[in-house]
């Protein structure tokens, strides 16, 4: 190899080795500080768009299981609210098989009539009960939609009963009197019915819940595996790049000096 001056292919070689390796070790750097493994787009374009898409989809996703937790809250005290209901009639009907007694008193039975009355306003506060604004008994039995996906094309149906209809002949009943048992059993009927499908509307949102988890869950690991860094592995490599660096500096600094050896053709 000849010995000239104005070129020096080994330090150009060098150089150039050096700041690949400190680009390297930078990039390496980042991912270890930041806990990243796509520092940009330019890491994995490809990548980082199908990470986005995750992470908007992991968002939905904690807001829908929020939404479910919600309607399984409201479910839960509309069938509280029906259990007191039921409490309530079924006291009623113990009224009314009590005030035919014949060996009872009118003022015996005026005293059933006045606890009748004070329930049957109960009852009635009972139906106007809200959770958060909304009615837990509608007129003319309505419904509720909850999403149940990510994607929004899956959802389910909860029930507003219908619970007015159900008391009716009691809650506009003047007096006891007015009211007999076959009134007060077919009362509790419905009233069971309705908590009956309460329950089966219950289960079925825990039930989505669980797969809106499981999801959730699958969907975080997926996008981790496409953004997070891997400690151990980046670890490794910046061992490696820190050695290459430093390596390379010193390998620059001898190609410099190695054309030092011109001067003593020249002395």
């Amino acid at each position: 190899m000849s010995l000239v001056i104005n070129s020096n292919a080994a330090a150009t070689a060098a150089s150039n080795y050096l700041n690949v390796n400190q680009s390297l070790f930078q990039k390496s750097l980042g991912r270890l500080s930041s806990g990243f493994k796509l520092l940009g787009p330019s890491d994995d374009a490809g990548g980082l768009a199908v990470s986005m898409k995750m992470q908007a989809a992991l968002r939905r996703t904690d807001a829908l299981i929020t939404n479910v937790a919600n309607a399984v809250s409201l479910l839960q005290t509309q069938d509280g609210a029906m259990g007191s209901a039921s409490a309530i009639v079924s006291r009623m009907s113990e009224l009314s098989a009590l005030s035919g007694d014949p060996t009872k008193s009118p003022a015996d039975v005026a005293n059933y009539n006045t606890e009748f009355l004070t329930l049957k306003d109960q009852l009635i506060s009972v139906l106007a009960q809200s959770f958060n604004g909304v009615s837990l008994f509608a007129a003319g039995a309505s419904s509720k939609t909850v999403v149940t996906s990510a994607e929004g094309t899956q959802n389910l149906q909860i029930t507003l009963a219908d619970l007015a209809a159900a008391v009716t002949p009691i809650t506009t009943a003047a007096s006891l009197a007015a009211t007999s048992i076959p009134t007060y059993t077919a009362a509790l009927q419905s009233i069971a019915t309705k908590r009956a499908k309460n329950g089966a509307e219950t289960n079925r949102l825990d039930f989505a819940s669980e797969v809106l988890l499981t999801n959730r869950t699958n969907l975080e690991s997926a996008n981790s595996r496409i953004l997070d860094t891997d400690i151990a592995a980046e670890s490794t490599k910046f061992a490696r790049y820190n050695i290459l660096v430093q390596s390379g500096a010193v390998m620059l600094s001898q190609a410099n000096h190695s054309s030092q050896s011109v001067l003593r053709l020249l002395v």
